[in-house]
């Protein structure tokens, strides 16, 4: 009769806990919610976290821009620096949403740099790289970075992978691979609108 009483009274305790939590943890109110259903990749891009400084860039060959880029003067500005090689399929698919991205808001502060790092040694030359430019009609900046240094600062493994820098130089999202394209341009337009 005990064992049974104390059976009751661990389940009748465990059950209050859980149902207790659980509608405590349900709550919340109707405007939120509303938020929520109607665009929750912009509430995740309010809140996009502080992932610290941005490495700087110190490449010396850039096209499609009179002189070489740095963060440091790009302070400001909302930056992109994707990380690329022409030969790359899945780089070559990212190409259409960042040349969007460029036409949508470069006038408003954003700028797209593509970090060239190449696989293969064809990709190194430069005169290929012009010619893969041309032929993907890329508008914005392209560093060269044969020599890895920009590659290794960022500890990037992938192509193609995107960073996003705010507008004091410090990262705030990083995306590998193709695809979250919805995500993206929301984290964009959510660090434009930031106040620097």
């Amino acid at each position: 009769m005990h064992s049974t009483l104390v059976k009751r009274y661990l389940f009748a305790s465990l059950a209050f806990i859980l149902f207790g939590c659980a509608s405590q943890s349900s709550i919340s109110s109707p405007q939120s919610e509303a938020q929520q259903q109607e665009d929750p990749a912009m509430q995740k891009a309010a809140s996009l976290p502080d992932l610290g400084l941005a490495p700087e860039l110190t490449n010396d060959i850039w096209l499609n821009v009179d002189a070489p880029l740095r963060l440091a003067d790009l302070r400001g500005k909302v930056v992109i620096v994707e990380m690329w090689t022409f030969g790359c399929i899945n780089c070559q698919h990212v190409i259409p949403s960042l040349k969007d991205w460029h036409s949508k808001f470069a006038d408003q502060g954003l700028v797209i740099i593509g970090n060239h790092f190449p696989e293969f040694s064809y990709e190194e030359d430069l005169d290929n790289v012009k010619e893969a430019i041309a032929r993907e009609g890329i508008e914005y900046a392209v560093a060269q970075d044969n020599d890895g240094a920009t590659w290794r600062a960022y500890k990037n493994h992938y192509w193609p992978a995107l960073y996003l820098i705010d507008k004091q130089g410090h990262l705030r999202y990083v995306h590998i691979g193709e695809g979250r394209y919805s995500e993206t341009e929301k984290n964009i337009q959510a660090l434009l609108a930031e106040t620097y």
